[in-house]
């Protein structure tokens, strides 16, 4: 799993049109851009959440699940102590962990980059989350 801390998306938009073998016709037409512009694309940090569904529909991945990752692995915990206020937006479980996620974790434990404790700890992931991968996982 690429660093997730830090998020440049343009490069890895780029590498997904490479993997894809797309023509820059087709993209210039799909997003409706030079191919000044879709260059330009390849080498920024961030895009607008605009442009880049359209790029996660015509590449076919799904780019903002880089930054749902981020959150999961990087966010704070809400705190138990604040006041909870109804938001009309949907409201998610943070405790949803991707396969990815899952893997990075194991990969951290097995390469001995952190222990257990380290991982429950700075990601805030239950202890018995954790244990539960090691066990099902790990072979």
């Amino acid at each position: 799993m690429e660093n997730l801390k830090d998020i440049h998306i343009g490069p890895l938009v780029y590498e997904r049109v490479n993997e894809q073998n797309i023509e820059m016709g087709r993209i210039c037409k799909f997003l409706n851009s030079t191919e000044k512009e879709v260059l330009e694309m390849y080498s920024m940090k961030s895009l607008d959440t605009e442009i880049l569904l359209k790029w996660s529909k015509l590449l076919e991945y799904d780019f903002f699940r880089l930054y749902s990752t981020h959150l999961i692995l990087y966010a704070p915990v809400a705190s138990q102590n604040k006041k909870t206020v109804r938001s009309k937006l949907p409201q998610y479980r943070k405790s949803l962990y991707t396969k990815e996620i899952i893997d990075y974790m194991l990969e951290l434990l097995k390469n001995k980059q952190k222990t257990s404790a380290e991982i429950i700890n700075h990601y805030g992931i239950p202890k018995s989350t954790l244990y539960k991968w090691i066990s099902k996982y790990r072979q």
